[in-house]
């Protein structure tokens, strides 16, 4: 159990890491997101484990990713401003 919680954290630790490499201009800052993607991944590899209650880490970390991803999409800020023009302009 201990080598799944901190083989979730490095994997959400990295996940946010990528996000604020390949997205530095739609997050916030990194002091919130890095925080997110490990906490996102805990909760993902929680979730997992208590649901299919056996040790296949590779699954276990597969739902850890997926749960720290879907939580580090909810920081992403739109792009720019929407302009939006009338149908009748």
């Amino acid at each position: 159990m201990l080598l799944e919680a901190l083989s979730s954290a490095i994997l959400g630790l990295a996940l946010a890491w990528a996000a604020t490499r390949r997205l530095p201009h739609r997050l916030p800052t990194s002091s919130l997101v890095l925080p997110t993607g490990v906490a996102g991944a805990l909760f993902g590899a929680f979730i997992t484990h208590t649901a299919l209650d056996f040790g296949n880490l590779f699954v276990i970390l597969i739902g850890a990713a997926v749960v720290s991803a879907a939580s580090l999409s909810l920081l992403v800020r739109p792009a720019g401003r929407l302009s939006r023009h009338s149908a009748t302009a």
